[in-house]
């Protein structure tokens, strides 16, 4: 939590991660005491009734205030690195969004198998203020209306059941009318709801035991297979080659995180799968070039920027999770590592489905784009002389790489 003092005078200053969301509009104290100061935008549409900071397990119990008391209205929730909403109508949860590239509707469809990436990119390039992803899916013909209404509500539960494993953020919830075309007819109620979340919770818990992380890399044993569910037989043929982490594996069989981590502890309580830390084949072709050449660029001006300014890994990984459509494609869920390096593995995933020619090329543009935000950084906090060293190296990093990429 970030603290702040008010100084004699009765001034309050705000760190700019705080102002900047806010804007230059007026505010309004809501309710205060000795222990707690909550102010709000005057005049805004749905007044803030209740705010705090969620806590690990608390979920549960704040859902089911809502549901008891058959509130009406929007439930924020503000995280590291993004928003997620939750629409209450008379205490039923009726719709949710998220700021996360992974929840997005897009990936929904992905994950179900309903629509080829490259179909997805192209329809994204269209989305603007008045028209959404979902109506251009459906007027292009890309899925049909029913698999619409089927990927939106798998994605509004999925958003809520990742709630249940938060354990620092803070929410604030509006009292408002909910829009009819919002609410949506969820497979079940909110109390329902609850009780499944807290089930997986504890699951999740137990299978982790086994599985140790997501980041590991499943590697079939040898042993023979018997008795294999389909999703069982699925995960273990795309296993042998031991190159995805878990996490990877998922997404490229198209399953929920829990689905995936159920399927998983099942098959090392087994012996047919064992978890390795590292994978073991190398990344090859043009991807694994471009991969390597950028991945030492970034390593070393990670190195760099380290010793002059602390907060330069936060940074980056909050420009990885604001780039802009198609960037954010090629680099969904890829955090920075411990070295400065970004995970090829979960890149190769992503790019998955598009055809060799787009996949190197949209792979070249998006580390390049990432190479000139650290570049920028460069400029504002080195000294001249070390700044133009690293800058020269940016440089020639990306023009040797778009000159292989557009074969020169």
């Amino acid at each position: 939590m970030t603290k702040l003092e008010i100084n004699k005078n009765g001034s309050l200053q705000l760190p700019a991660e705080i102002y900047q969301p806010l804007g230059e509009q007026p505010l309004e104290v809501i309710s205060a005491s000795s222990g707690h100061l909550l102010l709000g935008r005057p005049g805004a549409k749905g007044s803030v009734h209740i705010s705090g900071v969620l806590e690990e397990g608390a979920i549960s119990d704040l859902l089911s205030y809502f549901n008891l008391f058959r509130k009406t209205g929007i439930l924020t929730i503000e995280l590291s690195g993004g928003l997620k909403s939750l629409c209450f109508h008379q205490g039923e949860i009726v719709f949710a969004t998220s700021t996360f590239a992974s929840e997005d509707l897009g990936e929904v469809l992905l994950l179900l198998r309903k629509i080829e990436a490259d179909k997805l990119l192209q329809l994204r390039a269209l989305v603007n203020e008045t028209t959404s992803l979902g109506k251009l899916l459906v007027e292009h013909g890309a899925i049909p209306p029913k698999d619409l209404w089927l990927a939106t509500r798998n994605q509004v539960e999925h958003i809520i059941y990742t709630l249940f494993s938060v354990a620092d953020a803070s929410f604030y919830f509006q009292s408002m009318a909910i829009e009819q075309e919002q609410i949506l007819r969820l497979s079940m109620s909110t109390q329902n709801i609850i009780m499944e979340g807290l089930r997986r919770l504890d699951e999740e818990a137990f299978f982790m035991r086994k599985i140790i992380s997501l980041d590991y890399f499943p590697v079939e044993t040898g042993m023979e297979l018997t008795d294999l569910s389909q999703s069982e037989a699925r995960m273990m043929q795309e296993a042998q080659a031991g190159q995805q982490t878990a996490l990877n594996l998922f997404r490229q069989l198209g399953l929920r995180e829990f689905d995936g981590i159920s399927t998983l502890y099942g098959l090392i309580e087994r012996r047919l799968i064992r978890m390795e830390d590292s994978p073991t084949i190398a990344i090859e072709g043009i991807i694994g070039q471009v991969l390597g050449a950028y991945n030492s660029l970034f390593k070393l001006i990670f190195a760099r920027m380290s010793e002059v300014r602390p907060q330069f890994s936060q940074e980056i990984a909050q420009s990885l999770r604001s780039l802009p459509a198609p960037y954010s494609f090629a680099l969904r869920d890829v955090e920075l590592q411990a070295d400065g390096s970004l995970d090829g593995n979960r890149i190769v995933a992503n790019l998955e489905g598009l055809v060799d020619g787009d996949s190197n090329k949209l792979l070249s543009d998006s580390l390049c784009e990432v190479a000139f935000i650290q570049m920028t950084a460069l400029r504002r906090d080195l000294e001249p002389e070390p700044a133009k060293l690293l800058i020269s190296r940016v440089q020639e990093v990306t023009t040797k790489i778009r000159d292989m990429i557009e074969g020169k």
